[in-house]
């Protein structure tokens, strides 16, 4: 099964201070190691897309195997990004058969996480495939192709998060084992608790 995952990396990051994907984690940096761990997945298609700071981050990068998605509309949220994201991939000669979308900031997503999305979505055709938070679901989350086009019509800085709520009846939910996979890095203080 094709199935693309894309980083979602365009923001500035404005809450930490600095550039955020650049930030050292586990001998390389935080958007290295969200990269590293999708490479070592089972996915077939590995996209960043880049907004802020996108020549800075271009330059960091030792990936040669990852497509960089550049976001010029960066400042429009994280829909912006997405819209961005399933544009480009409809233009490969194959139309992967999902798109998982994650979060540069969320270095805890390894692969054998995101092998389980994979799995899931494998298992139950059509349907979408969200990660549980406590107050709801969102990424990384995996959609099925026939929900590009939606996808691409996303505004705002809300994401994925107003459709899946629209698409509630479609969405099977995934716990990850450990409440700190879905760790999100926002703030100077989030990244000294992942450094603990």
């Amino acid at each position: 099964m094709d199935i693309a995952v894309v980083i979602l990396a365009a923001g500035q990051g404005s809450r930490m201070g600095g550039i955020k994907q650049l930030l050292p984690y586990k001998n390389s940096t935080l958007l290295q190691y969200v990269i590293k761990q999708t490479l070592a997945s089972d996915a077939s298609h590995v996209s960043c897309v880049l907004g802020a700071h996108a020549q800075v981050l271009k330059k960091a990068l030792t990936c040669s195997n990852v497509t960089i998605i550049n976001n010029p509309k960066w400042e429009l949220g994280l829909s912006s990004s997405i819209s961005v994201a399933v544009s480009y991939l409809k233009t490969l000669k194959r139309l992967p058969e999902g798109v998982l979308f994650l979060l540069a900031d969320q270095p805890q997503v390894e692969s054998n996480y995101i092998n389980e999305i994979i799995d899931c979505f494998k298992n139950n055709k059509g349907k979408i495939v969200a990660s549980n938070y406590e107050n709801g679901k969102g990424v990384p989350a995996l959609f099925p192709a026939l929900y590009y086009d939606e996808l691409i019509a996303l505004k705002g800085d809300k994401g994925a998060k107003l459709f899946l709520i629209k698409n509630y009846k479609s969405v099977i939910g995934l716990t990850p084992n450990s409440k700190t996979i879905l760790f999100d890095v926002d703030t100077p203080e989030d990244y000294k608790k992942l450094r603990l």
